[in-house]
């Protein structure tokens, strides 16, 4: 956006210029304001010229103290504000003297000033490089602020994408096992067309899964798709054991979400709910739009929850824990994660996430 020109970070990735515009305006500023002054108390035109010499004493005493300075921000506190006070006091002495000089030399006819006069002169430019120096150390403690404060985002940034993709690399492999397992039994029985096509099958679903990003985001059309080859996959270990079947809205088949995210709740489906029957399982997967939000459900014919207990017997939980926290890194608390019993008493998972059409950007 235009205003980003205007917001102080920029002053931050530019500061030389930054130091040399604000040098510029306000001691041209200092020389305006004086004599102005000067020429209301019908000073006379000729109040200009020590004015003009008192202008250019101070921008050149604040360019050597801006060099001094960078060289004791670092330093310790002591050293730091010990020699700041005495860099202060020496630029204040010359630059009295030089304007004291040029006004009595320009405008006064030689009359140096004594007493209150000469005393007034030193305290008003002490307080002008006082002031000078709070505005220079506040710039500059801005900076270093918001130096680290965009390190610490860089840093913050860097963690949760490393850790979303440990949770995506995190993923059960016991399903690549298993049919490697049976694609090498088929081919122990000569039976070449069905290891054909499950190796096929299985070669999409690993280019798939090495070609998204860990931590990007995907249709959930696309996601479906995913868990369609999955299936096959599987489907040709259990046969008609493992009956899948989907309800996706059209409505929400562009909204994005973590990819495989659902794989995890499928594949926990065939473990528990299609292996230990005989006749197998149901694994039903729906989504449907709530308000501004997307319904997600994943449930199976299988034994469901023991009692109370959440994680199913010789379950680790990882799985679920796994989908938790990359709802979490996701979506933030803007999301919901239930595990409950099915109607017909089997498992059943429902993620409720913001229905988001596209990527998120993240703010240059």
């Amino acid at each position: 956006m235009a205003l980003d020109k205007f917001r102080p970070r920029n002053i931050v990735a530019d500061k030389n210029r930054a130091f040399w515009m604000l040098q510029s305006i306000g001691w041209s500023g200092y020389f305006i304001l004086r004599s102005l002054g000067g020429i209301a108390n019908n000073m006379g035109p000729l109040f200009i010229l020590p004015t003009a010499i008192a202008t250019a004493t101070g921008y050149c005493l604040t360019l050597i103290m801006a060099v001094i300075f960078r060289q004791l921000i670092g330093r310790t506190p002591r050293i730091t504000w010990g020699g700041s006070v005495l860099v202060v006091l020496v630029a204040s002495g010359l630059f009295s003297a030089i304007e004291v000089w040029a006004h009595a030399a320009f405008y006064r006819g030689g009359e140096m000033p004594t007493g209150l006069q000469f005393f007034g002169a030193i305290l008003l430019d002490f307080s002008l490089l006082v002031a000078w120096s709070g505005l220079y150390f506040g710039i500059n403690f801005y900076i270093v602020v918001e130096q680290q404060n965009d390190q610490l985002l860089r840093l913050e940034t860097q963690s949760s994408n490393a850790h979303l993709a440990m949770l995506r690399y995190q993923l059960n492999p016991h399903f690549l096992f298993n049919t490697l397992n049976s694609i090498s039994t088929l081919v122990l029985l000569k039976q070449t067309e069905p290891a054909n096509a499950m190796l096929s099958r299985l070669s999409s679903f690993l280019r798939y899964t090495l070609a998204n990003e860990p931590t990007a985001r995907v249709p959930l059309s696309q996601e479906i798709e995913t868990l369609k080859l999955y299936l096959e996959i599987e489907r040709m270990r259990f046969e008609d054991r493992l009956r899948p079947s989907f309800e996706i809205d059209p409505r929400v088949s562009r909204t994005r979400l973590p990819s495989l995210l659902l794989q995890p709740l499928v594949e926990n489906a065939i473990k528990y709910a299609v292996t230990p029957q005989e006749e197998g399982a149901e694994i039903r997967i729906a989504a449907q739009q709530v308000g501004n939000n997307v319904l997600i459900t994943v449930s199976d014919t299988g034994p469901g929850l023991h009692g109370t207990t959440v994680v199913r017997h010789g379950s680790t939980g990882v799985g679920l824990a796994n989908i938790q926290d990359r709802l979490t890194q996701a979506f933030g608390e803007n999301h919901r994660f239930e595990v409950k019993s099915s109607e017909d008493g089997g498992f059943c998972v429902e993620i409720e996430i913001p229905l988001e059409f596209e990527e998120a950007k993240v703010a240059a």
